[in-house]
């Protein structure tokens, strides 16, 4: 895959905005230290999470709908 788009991973993904929420998230995690699930080669962490959503190998832990309503209170709430 030599460009990774929004296109690419709506597919797996319920909408845009869900999609910036699950990049997001992943891209802190590998910020933090996480190991990437797929092979790194010089991407940034934000393409890198983007990589892996496409790949179908990075999915919400929760409902989507919950997450956007506001009513998750994981780590964005601080």
């Amino acid at each position: 895959m030599a460009r990774v788009t929004v296109e690419d991973c709506l597919p797996l993904v319920d909408n845009r905005f869900a999609l910036v929420l699950l990049g997001a998230k992943r891209a802190r995690q590998l910020m933090a230290g996480a190991r990437p699930i797929i092979e790194q080669s010089k991407n940034k962490p934000p393409v890198l999470s983007l990589r892996e959503v496409a790949t179908g190998r990075v999915k919400f832990d929760r409902d989507v709908r919950e997450a956007l309503s506001g009513k998750y209170t994981g780590d964005e709430a601080k």
